[in-house]
């Protein structure tokens, strides 16, 4: 990667809270150094992550579909020192260990990890939801049944946040949105739905 790769990095990090800016630096420069080319690819950009933070700001109760290394649901703990967030995905990464341990101590009691299918939905006596991102299986059916399963979850003006919405890779993200005949609004990368 080239000086001017990271510098443009460096600088997409300015828009970020610094507590998020300094994760993120931290854990772009471990997972190069240890050659984790997953985390690389899939997190969210800074850009991705800036818009993101604006959404879930004053809302403390959110559940993420999709934990991958965990790089967004930290980001998520950190900006707010009173959100607590749920995390599924069946599938651990080894990597996220790594990644919590770069983060302060105090985010890590914040998050919940659950190994499970986004489509499970909430455990009898989970806090209703104020915002649900939804970025694990990206397929039409997954990204249906995971929006069906968590739907009546949520909260009185809760947000449902779709990430890779109009990425030509995930063309079901889009589909399933148009399907299920949710109205919203586009900000890069993320589709947004408001529950009434």
């Amino acid at each position: 990667m080239g000086w001017r790769q990271e510098a443009r990095f460096a600088v997409s990090l300015n828009a970020l809270p610094p507590p998020v800016a300094c994760f993120l630096w931290k854990t772009r420069r471990h997972a190069r150094r240890s050659g984790d080319t997953f985390s690389l690819a899939s997190a969210a950009r800074p850009a991705e992550l800036v818009a993101l933070l604006k959404l879930a700001h004053g809302r403390r109760a959110v559940v993420e579909l999709g934990t991958g290394t965990a790089w967004t649901a930290i980001a998520l703990a950190l900006e707010d020192p009173t959100r607590t967030l749920i995390s599924y995905d069946p599938c651990v990464r080894i990597e996220r260990d790594a990644y919590l341990d770069v983060a302060p101590a105090y985010v890590r009691s914040r998050i919940e990890f659950r190994a499970e299918l986004d489509s499970a939905g909430p455990r009898a006596g989970d806090a209703l939801v104020e915002m649900l991102f939804v970025d694990s299986q990206h397929e039409y059916d997954a990204v249906v049944a995971a929006f069906q399963a968590w739907r009546d979850a949520l909260a009185p003006g809760a947000i449902v946040v779709f990430h890779d919405y109009g990425h030509p890779e995930y063309p079901g993200v889009r589909q399933a949105i148009e399907d299920l005949e949710l109205r919203g609004s586009v900000n890069g990368g993320l589709f947004v739905w408001a529950a009434r």
